[in-house]
């Protein structure tokens, strides 16, 4: 009975995902018949997918057959930027304010909140690079710290490398139906150089906020010992 209840949803996530990969696959047709106008329809729809929560890596793959690598990096460089602005406004002044009043009282958390805000470049610009971290979660994720829209806008260049790998596969497979296939090929070299830039980044990144963090804790409880050793010398 248990395995009945479990199997249901996951027989619904497998219809969602079929679903939606064959939407996107109907877009991409669509685009591609559009001819010239169809770049303005690819970035207007993958401005949407980024918002709703669609992985866009079917589309990324799919700029590669319809424009090419180069033209087909800029659009989805351009999509997936405007894209995650906008869910990063979303996550701002929609969860901003609710996030403010639970942590007004947790001085811990406002320090760690303000210091992250204020390297927020170097942090946006390593999670962008590094795959581990999802990429529509984190447009609104980073929506809702102190990391400032300039910042986030101009740290969406560490989208780049992994862009480019994935519309370059994508130009590979030569048509749209053999996308989401798993028959498309690939580039062993160029995907383990990407991997490799991911798991340096990851690494970075982790490291990185971990010397952030430690660092506006010790700046927003300094000396906790200092007021008992003052009182015993009394």
């Amino acid at each position: 009975m248990r395995r009945a209840v479990v199997s249901i949803p996951l027989e619904l996530l497998q219809q969602l995902q079929q679903f939606l990969q064959q939407l996107l696959l109907d877009a991409l047709e669509w685009v591609k018949a559009l001819g010239p106008v169809g770049a303005i329809a690819f970035i207007g729809i993958y401005i949407v997918a980024t918002v709703a929560f669609v992985p866009g890596s079917l589309l990324t793959l799919g700029a590669g057959v319809v424009f090419g690598v180069i033209q087909g990096s800029i659009l989805v460089f351009v999509g997936a930027t405007i894209g995650a602005t906008l869910a990063f406004l979303v996550g701002r002044y929609l969860a901003r304010g609710w996030i403010s009043q639970k942590i007004a009282g947790n001085d811990k958390f406002a320090a760690i909140d303000r210091a992250v805000g204020k390297e927020g470049f170097k942090i946006v610009f390593l999670t962008r690079l590094s795959p581990i971290f999802p990429f529509n979660l984190l447009n609104y994720g980073m929506g809702i710290t102190g990391v400032s829209l300039r910042d986030y806008f101009l740290a969406s260049v560490g989208m780049i490398p992994g862009t480019m790998m994935y519309v370059y596969l994508g130009s590979l497979a030569g048509n749209i139906a053999t996308l989401g296939t798993g028959d498309q090929p690939s580039n062993a070299t160029i995907t383990w150089a990407i991997r490799i830039i991911g798991f340096i980044a990851t690494a970075l990144v982790t490291v990185y906020v971990t010397k952030v963090a430690r660092k506006a804790l010790a700046n927003a409880v300094p000396e906790t010992n200092s007021a008992p050793t003052e009182q015993r010398s009394i």
